[in-house]
């Protein structure tokens, strides 16, 4: 029986401060670009992401939970999405523009757009159901927070708006609430970005409500019962005593007063919400200022009450900002009096980036593990994650430990390329991914595959790469050049002391890490230790134990820069090299015959070898050599291929052919390097072989695909599979596999169809397989347009 098992998903998170969202459970769903993707964060084996939900035509841009296999995603476009137990249950387009923020509380979620429009939306079973659509006259809503007043079955909404100010919403009854404005809470002098409440956990604790902005700071309100004696006449009706009494008690309050520099002056005014209930006396709560939180040095971003580890647990928040710091604040013990009441709230940990130095900082940030991890995901899409070690006796104490751990990490933008190392450990797209043995259920080790290094951090968009060797790669980008990597001595230590490999090339003799000169774009080598520790800090002996972290990944895994191949007059678009390692051929983006040729290397001295390959007349799409290296193999959007078979010179023309209706936009040879195979916009794959006696290049078959076919890939030989395997990815993102017998390749068969649940929701740009060896496994990575790398383990049942 034919199937295939997700092996290991790279996706990053998108960046949005509500982009992903956490359940009890420890199952976070993160939007990755059109996907919802499921980490479970409690996962032993730490196996990252293990499955991508399509569905959303635009970016996500909110998730939140309301069960644990419940939860509402919203995106860009308007749209919002309820899925239970990891399908779509019901689909809304409820805004005209992008939802910047979602709240979720029991059956009911809210929304606020771009509109400028704050819904409430009643969620039953299946579907969503508008139950009231406030618009907002100044500003937009950019955060959202609900939850139940105490004491009551009222809803109270704060929404956080570009005006600067929080407006607090109340309904009448949580059965189809309806809800109308209660108080304005003046206060930050910039975007209030993030808001979260905190129910009281104990009798006679307030309901607190947390809000950041992009002013860097934090304030506390302060939600609760407001008592007034005697405030019933005789003869007066309750309800026009109430409006005249907070009538009267709001006009005696002072009103914010800008200062004299031109900021804003705190304020301790009491703010009165009347919560009118049916059948029931309006009851009357008050609204005030309790803390101004000062730390982060630039915009705050999210905010995150910590779940209670019990009853007397201390209030915990967790911030971020886009100073790449994450705060965890608490009220102090110590210096709070007993006699004034008053409380003060500390910076109790401070995690990230000192200085701020990672671009954007961090986007969002989350509690999992029942409190006991901190995570935050950066502007790049990539999470770091800090643990609280349990004290030796199992109580809670005032001096947590805390220790980083690793977390995920993907790409932010489409994948074009992924190739793998010549022995199939490794596989690169300008980071570099293994397979560290780690040890599961039973004590048997079980390979899981993480991010170990990101030798390559461009100012271009990198378009290709491909390893010369296991510590050599050639890479290209959005830029005339080719540049050639070697692995330093810190990588080649990580990888034997993570078991991934065993590297043995002279340690000593290489350089011990790389950095980037400022304005510069080439990585230089560190050999002096005093150079390494000014640009990486102290070092860290125990980093070459563990996989690096996402901070260590962005700036201490790089490889030093050896050589730059120039020749082509414009950007460069596509990259091979030979399967003897002994030469690349590139190709650049063209639009005449002069500059769509093809530039052979030698990979010893990096020189040319013989004249370029020309004969196309728009820009070569792809290159591949054929198995014994004596023929290149190009294609070109000139909807034609050509053949050129190595001679003393170099390489010279054999074949062409122009049967393509659309562009060609991938080729691939079969292992036997008797035929090959063409990808085209048409819609078909092209298998082509050479007619005996001659050295005219025929078309055997044609497979038929419903949409335009975008890469090509035939699978290894293996010893459990006789058949041919051809991988097809397509434009919509699905993978087709069709098998045909070695003997007629004429006859080709679809076996697999690999849905975009389990491929992509984009078009494909590279299939590649995991090259034969001392594996038993069939293994395929593929990178899409939707920037995921998947590595699946395919199943093909052999019917030849």
């Amino acid at each position: 029986m034919s199937g295939v098992e997700a092996v290991y998903t790279a996706a990053s998170t998108n960046r949005y401060f509500q982009a992903a969202g956490v359940s009890l459970s420890g199952l976070v769903a993160f939007g990755s670009a059109n996907l919802v993707a499921l980490w479970d964060s409690d996962d032993s084996l730490d196996r990252g992401v293990y499955e991508t939900l399509p569905g959303h035509e635009g970016v996500v841009t909110c998730v939140q939970f309301s069960t644990d296999s419940r939860f509402v995603s919203a995106d860009d476009t308007g749209i919002i999405r309820l899925w239970d137990n990891w399908s779509s249950r019901a689909v809304e387009q409820a805004h005209k523009g992008a939802i910047a923020s979602l709240a979720v509380y029991g059956r009911f979620a809210v929304t606020g757009a771009s509109d400028s429009v704050v819904k409430v939306w009643r969620i039953p079973e299946d579907s969503f159901h508008e139950v009231q659509s406030i618009a907002i006259r100044k500003g937009f809503p950019i955060s959202l927070a609900v939850t139940e007043l105490p004491g009551t079955q009222a809803l109270i909404l704060a929404v956080g708006s570009t005006d600067r100010n929080i407006h607090v919403w109340t309904s009448y009854g949580t059965s189809e609430p309806s809800f109308v404005q209660a108080a304005v809470l003046p206060g930050h002098e910039d975007w209030v970005k993030s808001l979260a409440f905190r129910p009281p956990q104990n009798e006679g604790d307030a309901l607190v409500l947390a809000s950041g902005s992009q002013d860097a700071t934090i304030r506390l309100w302060n939600i609760e019962p407001f008592t007034k004696t005697a405030f019933t006449p005789s003869g007066g009706s309750t309800s026009d005593v109430a409006d005249e009494l907070l009538d009267a008690f709001e006009t005696s309050l002072v009103s914010l007063e800008d200062s004299e520099d031109g900021g804003r002056q705190i304020s301790l005014k009491r703010h009165i919400l009347t919560v009118k209930c049916h059948q029931q006396s309006p009851q009357l709560f008050s609204v005030t200022f309790d803390a101004l939180l000062v730390g982060h040095e630039a915009g705050v971003t999210s905010l995150s009450w910590r779940p209670p580890l019990s009853a007397t647990s201390l209030p915990t928040l967790l911030s971020t900002s886009t100073d790449s710091s994450l705060i965890l604040w608490s009220p102090s013990t110590v210096l709070t009096s007993s006699t004034d009441g008053a409380t003060l709230w500390i910076n109790c940990q401070r995690f990230g980036d000192v200085g701020g130095q990672r671009l954007g900082g961090f986007v969002g940030g989350l509690w999992a593990r029942a409190g006991a991890d901190a995570m935050a995901w950066g502007w790049n899409g990539g999470w770091r994650r800090w643990r609280c070690q349990p004290s030796e006796d199992g109580r809670e104490t005032a001096l947590e430990d805390w220790t980083e751990v690793g977390a995920i990490t993907g790409h932010r933008a489409p994948v074009r390329s992924v190739a793998w190392s010549p022995q199939g450990d490794l596989d690169q797209t300008t980071r570099i991914h293994g397979a560290i043995p780690t040890e599961g259920p039973g004590g048997a080790s079980v390979p899981v595959w993480h991010e170990i290094a990101r030798p390559q951090v461009h100012g271009y968009d990198l378009v290709g790469a491909a390893f010369l060797d296991p510590l050599r790669f050639v890479s290209i980008a959005d830029e005339k050049v080719a540049r050639v990597f070697e692995a330093p001595r810190e990588f080649v230590e990580t990888v034997n002391n993570l078991n991934i490999a065993r590297l043995d090339s002279g340690e000593e003799n290489r350089p011990r890490a790389a950095a980037v000169p400022p304005l510069g774009l080439s990585n230089k080598a560190l050999t002096d230790v005093s150079a390494v520790a000014e640009v990486h800090g102290d070092a860290d002996n125990a980093r070459t134990t563990r996989r690096p972290f996402e901070g260590e990944l962005a700036a201490a895994t790089l490889w030093p820069e050896i050589e730059k191949v120039f020749g082509h007059g414009y950007e460069s678009i596509s990259l091979a090299v030979s399967n003897n390692k002994q030469f690349i051929a590139t190709a650049c983006k063209a639009t005449s015959a002069e500059h769509a040729v093809v530039r052979v290397y030698e990979t010893q001295t990096w020189q040319p070898v013989g004249q370029p390959l020309a004969g196309h007349n728009l820009t070569v799409t792809q290159i591949v050599f054929s198995p014994d290296d004596s023929l290149i193999l190009s294609v070109s959007r000139d909807r034609s291929w050509r053949l050129f078979e190595k001679g003393e010179e170099g390489y010279v023309p054999v074949a062409a052919d122009k049967s393509h209706g659309r562009i060609i936009w991938d080729c691939a040879w079969a292992p036997e390097g008797d035929i090959f195979a063409t990808a085209s916009r048409d819609k078909t794959v092209k298998i082509w072989r050479r007619q005996e006696g001659n050295s005219k290049w025929v078309a055997v078959a044609t497979i038929q695909v419903t949409v335009a076919a975008t890469a090509v890939a035939f699978a290894p030989r293996s010893s459990h599979n006789q058949s041919r395997i051809l991988a097809i990815g397509l434009e919509s993102g699905e993978i087709v596999l069709h098998a045909s017998s070695i003997d007629d390749p004429a006859q080709w068969r679809c076996t697999l169809t690999i849905d975009s649940r389990s491929a992509h929701v984009d078009h494909i740009h590279r299939l590649a397989w995991r090259p034969a060896g001392d594996h038993s496994v069939q293994q395929l990575a593929s990178c899409g347009e939707d920037g995921t790398l998947k590595l699946s383990t395919v199943h093909i049942t052999d019917t030849s």
